[in-house]
């Protein structure tokens, strides 16, 4: 039970790790106030009344303003962690960490199975009660 709560333990810390070191983007089409497409790794699809832009001739120049808007949301992972190496102790720090791993691993020594050498074989038929063959009555 101890095993399996361990290794439950280790997956869900290193899908936090991953989770918090991703960043992705969240793109949002409106059009006016309502939102119509969400996505989460592609540019999200339009209503469809998006207006090009038109030409700007010499005689008029005439510009409606867009309705829809798309926002862009940028989620940043973290970038601040710290990755520790054994290079950067000295000598007597990792004697000192080799020598308690070690130590501390061998304190845990695993229970071993009673050894019982007899137990494929099938007992003797008894054929004659032996305590009264003997005369051996215990009171």
């Amino acid at each position: 039970m101890k095993k399996v709560f361990h290794k439950i333990a280790s997956i869900v810390m290193a899908f936090v790790v991953l989770l918090s070191t991703m960043s992705f983007t969240v793109n949002s089409h409106f059009c006016g106030d309502m939102l119509v497409g969400t996505s989460y790794f592609v540019k999200a699809e339009s209503c469809g009344m998006d207006m090009k832009q038109e030409t700007k001739s010499e005689d008029c120049s005439v510009m409606k303003k867009n309705c829809c808007q798309d926002v862009a949301s940028v989620v940043e992972g973290q970038d601040t962690l710290k990755i520790t190496s054994l290079d950067q102790l000295s000598f007597n720090q990792q004697v000192f960490i080799a020598s308690f791993y070690y130590s501390y691993i061998n304190l845990f020594e695993g229970i071993h199975n009673k050894v019982i050498p007899f137990k494929d074989y099938t007992p003797p038929l008894v054929i004659k009660d032996i305590h009264v063959l003997d005369e051996v009555y215990l009171i």
